[in-house]
């Protein structure tokens, strides 16, 4: 009896999960409409650091919505506290969608235009590092970090619930953008805004 009731409500969240993906609509998840957010207790939107949240890298305060730490699809550690004072691009995206994938050229292009002046981070989440890795590799976006968040953690801290999102914070870590943009369509303009 339990499994006829849990077998359709995990069929259900699947297809909703592929559905977002595969939408390519350019429309951002209930409630953020694809424009900044207006999630208030999110640490993801608090321009402030903590008291003991330290200093980036360029001795700027880190504004909470950067005090984390992760590891990147390489292994090795990443401390968002280095993102301090600089624009941020967080792409948040998983291995099997076709719309990250269809991201990716454009994604990488502005972090190559972008860079020394914003950072650009991959936040691969909803699979294993296998997946992310080889998506990575296929792509061609081993230019810029791509987060391995297999548990989720740094989704949950944004406020994540479906892939191929970008949350874009300006150089206080405030988010001014929060959605979905196909194709990467209107990454550049906005980030372009945020460096002049």
């Amino acid at each position: 009896m339990r499994a006829r009731i849990l077998l359709p409500a995990v069929f259900a969240a699947a297809l909703l999960a592929l559905t977002a993906c595969g939408s390519g609509d350019g429309s951002a998840s209930a409630g953020d409409a694809g424009t900044s957010s207006s999630k208030e207790s999110s640490p993801a939107q608090s321009p402030v650091g903590s008291p003991d949240s330290g200093s980036g890298s360029q001795g700027v305060k880190v504004p909470e919505a950067l005090n984390f730490s992760a590891t990147t699809v390489d292994g090795k550690p990443f401390d968002a506290k280095t993102l301090a004072g600089k624009p941020t691009v967080l792409w948040f995206w998983a291995p099997w969608c076709p719309t990250c994938k269809g991201q990716a050229a454009e994604t990488a292009k502005v972090a190559a235009d972008q860079q020394g002046k914003a950072n650009v981070v991959g936040v691969a989440g909803l699979d294993k590092n296998a997946a992310m890795r080889a998506f990575v590799s296929d792509t061609g976006t081993g230019s810029f970090p791509h987060l391995s968040d297999e548990k989720g953690e740094v989704w949950k801290r944004f406020e994540i619930t479906q892939q191929s999102v970008y949350v874009i914070l300006d150089q206080t870590g405030k988010t001014v953008y929060e959605g979905v943009l196909p194709g990467g369509k209107g990454l550049a303009d906005k980030v372009a805004a945020l460096t002049g």
